[in-house]
């Protein structure tokens, strides 16, 4: 599943006339949706339910003109449900809601493995497997010593704390446990930790995510995409 609905207020006036997955990276010509697709398929995902909230028209009709690497069903909110609620309403439209389900944020794009998230979700016999990111931080750091002085500057380092990556892994029995409106993040989560029921998956050692929440992140995304390429 691919939650798709967001308005992407960070990512005006890109986001004036399409949703934020329809924005596309520079240089490529495929919108956010595109890669994400591409990836998933590659990963050996057949079906996607992409859940639409605004101006979901744009992306409906990009899908319709595309030749896609796998099957695609679109959900649209009549009403806001938050993210949980939007989730479960979604999760109604899986081809098979016996089987456990990949979902991911419309606004990442990254390269990992699912096949090996999917088996330490199964091996630790868990409800719900979120992938675990370290961003760069943005800022330059500075490193001090015990007394106070200036030993280094160092240019956006990795961040000491690990944050959700937008990826996830759910078992079918994840869609129960969701709001009917409201944020799973403040509800189902929460509880699942407390249960020792949420797993948490780091992405691997050179594994490429990144989230576009602004045009930096855009720019940034060309840039990387534009370095690999060589």
């Amino acid at each position: 599943m691919v939650l798709a609905g967001g308005q992407g207020s960070r990512l005006r006036p890109y986001t004036d006339d399409r949703p934020k997955p329809m924005v596309e990276i520079p240089g490529t010509g495929t919108p956010i949706i595109g890669h994400q697709l591409a990836w998933l398929a590659a990963e050996g995902v057949t079906d996607a339910v992409i859940s639409c909230g605004h101006l979901a028209e744009v992306l409906q009709e990009w899908l319709d003109a595309s030749e896609l690497p796998l099957r695609v069903t679109t959900v649209v909110e009549n009403e806001p449900l938050g993210r949980g609620g939007g989730l479960k309403y979604a999760a109604a439209r899986l081809p098979d809601p016996a089987l456990p389900w990949y979902a991911t944020n419309g606004d990442i794009w990254t390269r990992f493995s699912l096949r090996e998230m999917a088996a330490f979700h199964a091996e630790r016999d868990a409800i719900a497997t979120l992938a675990l990111a370290r961003p760069r931080i943005p800022w330059g750091a500075v490193e001090t010593d015990e007394f106070g002085h200036v030993l280094d500057f160092i240019e956006s380092p990795p961040s000491p704390y690990l944050i959700n990556a937008g990826v996830y892994v759910f078992s079918s029995a994840f869609a129960d446990l969701l709001p009917d409106h409201g944020d799973h993040e403040r509800t189902t989560f929460p509880r699942l930790a407390r249960e020792r029921r949420l797993a948490g998956f780091p992405l691997p050692q050179g594994a490429y995510w990144r989230a576009i929440d602004t045009a930096k992140d855009l720019t940034e995304a060309a840039k990387e995409l534009a370095g690999a390429a060589r």
